[in-house]
């Protein structure tokens, strides 16, 4: 016996199953859902709390040195270097040095092939044995000519040939003579040693080869180069904004980027009074004598030179974004002020700067020990300078239709921002030697120099 099941039971089974199927695809999703966003606070707040205390917003006056300085990079060379080329055409015969070895002043380098002149000197010997027979045979002749001239025995122009002969005879020993002096110097030639104690660095020649003299084509071939490591160079350019700072016997401190921790003392020797362009920056060329050398230290490596500018020691000081700058309406001047701690308010106070660096500025006059400073706006400048750019904008469009109010108000107070931006690598073409107004920007007037808050870099 069979039991027949209703078609639209079987329908109801089949949907209450698919739907089933439906809802537990959404709470599993739903699920994941959840347990990724709890996983994703659990690592913001790690992240949160390894980020550490926020930045301050206050700084210390403090006592400290102040070392201003530009830096100039430049390419270490030797002192004394010679391209070694032959005086003459020859094949090389001896090469005793190699790259690297240390030579001692007047030390073979190398050695031309001479037999061909050691048989031209052979004969000119022989030519001058010779000139020597006939100039004494000429001799004799003209010493006979002369006595039988005296007793009218030859006539008057057999005398004079006579004596024609042994003149010329005199001038063919002298020809003969220079001719043998003049191979002697070649001979010497053949040979060439170093002028003084040096070191191979190159040598692009292999014994054997024949070789060209220096009177030759395109100055002769280069055998040897040779350079004297005990003296080196530091060819830099000096950006011209730092060349009235750079004077010649100054003493500068110099860094090798290859040898990591060398520190070495140069004297600038020279400063080129005619400008040049490298890198599209105008600049001069100096040249800096390296005073004892380490063995380290290789020709064509890369040295840093810092040529100290300015320097005070024990000075009054704070970080150089606590100062800004702002021009007086009634004396059309830049001032300089900071911002004292007062209890939960700041105090505005003009100060005095003189030397300052990329961290911390000297302050001169304006402030005392164990006081607070803002490291930026108040809260109360903050709202206050966008009213006064709102105010100064109809002005300055009435003023000038086509400019914009924001370059006009700019100038006048500082640009509004909550905090100060980090401040950037030194610059040595637009590092300023002390903060004076004219030289170092440290406020907010427009110019370049400044972050957002009107804050120096």
């Amino acid at each position: 016996m069979s039991v027949r099941i209703a078609p639209w039971l079987t329908g109801i089974y089949v949907c209450g199953i698919v739907a089933m199927k439906k809802w537990i695809i959404v709470v599993l999703v739903l699920a994941a859902g959840y347990l990724g966003y709890r996983q994703w606070q659990t690592w913001r707040s790690q992240a949160q709390a390894a980020g550490g205390p926020a930045r301050s917003t206050t700084a210390p006056v403090v006592v400290t040195n102040i070392n201003f300085a530009v830096n100039a990079a430049g390419e270490i060379t030797p002192a004394e270097q010679v391209s070694v080329r032959p005086e003459i055409n020859g094949k090389i015969e001896r090469l005793p040095v190699d790259i690297g070895d240390t030579v001692q002043q007047g030390a073979l380098l190398f050695k031309l092939d001479d037999k061909e002149l050691q048989q031209q000197r052979a004969s000119s010997q022989t030519a001058i044995e010779r000139a020597k027979l006939e100039l004494a045979k000429a001799q004799r002749d003209y010493e006979r000519a002369l006595q039988l001239r005296d007793e009218n025995l030859i006539s008057q122009e057999l005398f004079d040939n006579t004596k024609t002969v042994y003149e010329l005879a005199k001038n063919s020993l002298d020809r003969a003579q220079r001719e043998l002096a003049i191979l002697e110097e070649r001979l010497t030639k053949t040979e060439v040693r170093a002028p003084f104690d040096c070191t191979i660095l190159t040598r692009p020649i292999s014994m054997g080869q024949a070789v060209s003299g220096s009177g030759g084509f395109n100055s002769g071939t280069e055998v040897l180069t040779i350079a004297d490591l005990n003296s080196m160079v530091i060819n830099a350019h000096v950006n011209q904004a730092d060349v009235p700072r750079l004077t010649v016997g100054q003493q500068v401190e110099v860094t090798v980027e290859a040898v990591t921790g060398l520190k070495v003392t140069g004297l600038v020797e020279r400063i080129a009074p005619q400008a040049t362009i490298r890198n599209n920056i105008k600049g001069f060329a100096a040249r800096v004598l390296l005073t004892n050398v380490d063995r380290r230290v290789r020709p064509g490596m890369t040295a840093n030179i810092k040529i100290p500018v300015a320097s005070a020691h024990n000075v009054r000081a704070v970080p150089l974004a606590a100062v800004f700058t702002e021009k007086n309406p009634e004396t059309d001047r830049l001032e300089r002020f900071v911002y004292v701690q007062r209890g939960n308010t700041f105090e505005k106070r003009i100060v005095q700067i003189g030397v300052s660096d990329f961290f911390y500025a000297e302050v001169q006059q304006g402030l005392v020990g164990n006081e607070i400073v803002s490291l930026e706006l108040p809260k109360e400048d903050r709202i206050r300078i966008p009213q006064n750019l709102a105010a100064l904008a109809p002005v300055a469009e009435a003023a000038s239709p086509g400019a914009r109010p924001q370059e006009t108000s700019i100038a006048q107070t500082n640009p509004p921002a909550p905090t100060p931006t980090p401040a950037p690598p030194p610059s040595a073409a637009a590092a300023p030697a002390t903060a004076a107004a004219a030289q170092r920007p440290t406020g907010g007037n427009g110019g370049a120099g400044t972050n957002g808050n009107g804050n120096a870099k």
